[in-house]
């Protein structure tokens, strides 16, 4: 069938994009494996053939441009991907419901052209279930048609309670409209005849994949007239039967999250491999504590909690709602600490976020490890999208319910005001992916000693005859996955804006500078913990422990030196100085710090970009007043300030503030100048002289170079 057998759901481009390989969709060898027919929907099973004549040739030297191609294939020139076309009517439309920008709902846009006295025609739907009562008068009344989500029997009976559990976690919200059982579990019959993949089965299934992680979401499908979600359809790796004993990713982040995110997509979710890693972080501190045993009960109840907590995180978004990464603010860390305030009411104000695992520093008291139930905002959004409302009183009584926006545990910000390029890119510092608690400086402080905590331990541990040194490597990585998050966290303070969706009349500004002295604490944490000459000091011995699972090394994707034996620590430690240098001497850090002075109420106590520029410099160069000779470590990640540098007096873009340009020229001068005077010193190595000699000539060339100067 020529409309069947053809690339409709685009994935040539969706390949290409994750491999870097033209993959092309071969009609010829597609084919129906599948078909199931009711009197209201049809639906095709189709095996869809790519293929490619010619694989590119791998580079005679590793470049990180070169991706490999997906793993696993028999001949990697062809792959076959599964897809399930469903075809039914459209119900008749329901009403709509107008959403508000203040509260975080999936939309369907529509253009209305019927009025002028819009400035724009685009009108913005709720996306959510059509949920209507049976009896209509009654208090608590059953809906007419309940919101079932049917379990795959493909699901291994171990964890369908706990699935179970994370759905029907949400009618505790839609009891407080006054519905009864609105969300059901069904588990799909071993001998049924229907897919839980058509669009009349709102599903959830397990997959497998071949990389480690525990991937989840939960994608929906709505009627773009009204935004009635339709169907929903949500996806549970099985790498959670895996997590005490899992393999840290060595490539990060993977391909498809990369690929979202430079597409902007503000409906992807990785929140399964973020719970998944930081459940993974805690439980390796856990027993390095001698605190529990991997393989205990107790590891097990951690697992389930966490596999829970995600499947309640997607369902929601099944149910029409958004990301809300402020919303794990609203709790102290007082709060978070007290294990009774958390058993009552939950480590953060929404399942929406990706809330960091609560856990305690050696000898605090430790409160719930992570969300057990919705929270406060989740029954907000819930109420503005499902509350049953008379027509004429509609308009009053959402204004009313968005209204409540100003109250702090409904606190709400978006992929958006997140950002998508990288963890740090957005300049709010209360909207994260991964933080938890009302002062995120203060989480990122406490990850940091955490993170050092756990490689404190894994130094001093002894392995059993017959242990894999790859425990230690695999520890020692979830540390530094953490610590980087850490340190992102705190970079979004620097030139930091908070940022609120409030309407007149709440009493806020849009828009808030964060305090200059706060500004000065982030970036005191980046430099003396992320950027100084002791940042990654290791036990010698210990380094010379990390090493790999070895038939990790042989995987199909990898190739036989993909994965070397060895960590390489400069590479690694230099990642996370990069990430750090990349926002804080960005040109959008940049121009937020000039603009700040006009939203400062006094000039004079704000943060200036030359005290930025000034804290980097002293922190990267610290040898040069210290005396101290300079290690590999450190000369790796002094290139990197200098290419930068350099970069913005040859090449500055049209983005680049010219006081960035102008600051970053004098305090070149002044480097050059240092240089100059100690480079010759004896406590220096050969290769740190070598080292200097060669910035020296760089920062040289750089200052004398003619350079155009965008704008003139």
């Amino acid at each position: 069938n020529a409309l069947l057998l053809a690339d409709i759901p685009g994935g040539s481009s969706a390949l290409e994009a994750a491999y870097h390989i033209a993959y092309g969709f071969d009609a010829r060898n597609s084919s129906f494996t599948a078909l199931h027919n009711t009197a209201d929907l049809t639906g095709f099973a189709v095996s869809a053939h790519y293929s490619v004549p010619k694989l590119p040739a791998a580079p005679s030297m590793t470049s990180p441009s070169h991706s490999a191609p997906p793993a696993h294939l028999e001949d990697e020139r062809s792959l076959f991907l599964g897809y399930y076309y469903s075809l039914a009517k459209l119900p008749e439309a329901m009403t709509p419901r107008v959403a508000d920008d203040r509260i975080g709902h999936f939309m369907a846009r529509r253009w209305d052209f019927s009025s002028d006295s819009n400035a724009f025609p685009e009108v913005y739907y709720v996306k959510r279930w059509r949920l209507e009562k049976k009896d209509p008068d009654a208090e608590m009344s059953e809906p007419k048609v309940p919101i079932v989500y049917w379990l795959d029997r493909n699901i291994p009976e171990k964890y369908r309670e706990t699935i179970k559990a994370g759905v029907l976690e949400w009618n505790k919200a839609f009891e407080k409209l006054g519905f009864k059982n609105a969300l059901q579990v069904e588990v799909q019959p071993e001998d049924a005849q229907f897919s839980t993949a058509d669009a009349r089965h709102a599903s959830i299934r397990w997959v497998v994949r071949d990389e480690p992680g525990a991937f989840a979401i939960g994608p929906s499908r709505a009627d773009p007239r009204t935004g009635e979600i339709l169907d929903a359809d949500i996806e549970i790796e099985d790498g959670w039967t895996r997590v005490p004993r899992r393999q840290v990713s060595e490539q990060f982040p993977p391909r498809v999250a990369q690929a979202a995110r430079a597409a902007r997509d503000t409906t992807f979710c990785e929140y399964g491999d973020v719970a998944m890693d930081e459940l993974a972080f805690a439980l390796d501190l856990l027993v390095a504590r001698g605190e529990i045993a991997p393989d205990s009960p107790e590891a097990e109840k951690y697992v389930l909690a966490t596999l829970k907590d995600v499947v309640t995180h997607e369902v929601g978004h099944t149910l029409g709602l958004q990301h809300n990464f402020r919303a794990s603010t609203i709790y102290t860390q007082k709060q978070l600490s007290d294990a009774s305030f958390t058993t009552a009411n939950g480590i953060g104000g929404s399942v929406m976020d990706y809330n960091a695992i609560n856990l305690a520093l050696q000898d605090e008291p430790q409160g719930d490890y992570v969300m057990h139930s919705i929270g406060p905002y989740d029954y907000w959004a819930i109420e503005y999208a499902y509350k049953p409302i008379a027509p004429a009183q509609e308009k009053e009584e959402l204004a009313k319910i968005a209204g409540r926006s100003g109250e702090p545990q409904l606190a709400f910000g978006n992929d958006i005001d997140a950002g998508f390029g990288g963890s740090a890119e957005g300049m709010d510092p209360q909207v994260n992916r991964r933080d938890l608690g009302s002062d995120p400086l203060d989480y990122a402080t406490r990850r940091l000693k955490l993170s050092r905590e756990l490689w404190t331990r894994l130094q001093d541990r002894r392995l059993k005859p017959g242990e894999s040194y790859e425990l230690l490597r695999r520890n020692f990585l979830a540390g530094l996955t953490q610590l980087s998050n850490a340190g992102m966290v705190g970079a979004k303070y620097v030139g930091g804006v908070v940022y609120v969706r409030d309407h007149a009349g709440s009493g806020r500004d849009p828009f808030t500078p964060v305090p200059a002295a706060k500004q000065r604490a982030a970036l005191k944490l980046i430099a003396d913990g992320l950027l100084s000459v002791d940042s990654f000091r290791l036990r010698p011995e210990f380094v010379r422990r990390l090493t790999v699972d070895q038939f990790d090394r042989y995987r199909d994707d990898a190739g036989l030196s993909a994965i070397t034996p060895d960590i390489v620590l400069t590479t690694r430690m230099l990642g996370v100085q990069r990430a750090m240098l990349d926002q804080l001497m960005s040109d959008s850090v940049a121009t937020r710090i000039a603009e700040g002075e006009f939203r400062q109420t006094r000039d004079n106590q704000g943060f200036r970009l030359s005290e930025l520029y000034d804290t980097l410099q002293d922190a990267v160069w610290s040898e040069l007043k210290t005396g101290r000779d300079i290690s590999s470590f450190r000369r790796n990640l002094q290139r990197e300030y200098m290419r930068r540098i350099a970069s913005t007096l040859l090449r500055p873009s049209q983005s680049v503030q010219a006081d960035a340009r102008a600051l970053q020229r004098e305090n070149a001068k002044q480097l050059l100048a240092q240089i100059k005077v100690t480079k010759s010193k004896s406590v220096y190595s050969k290769e740190a002289r070598a080292h200097l000699a060669e910035c020296e000539n760089t920062l040289d060339e750089a200052l004398k170079a003619p350079m155009m100067r965008p704008g003139m």
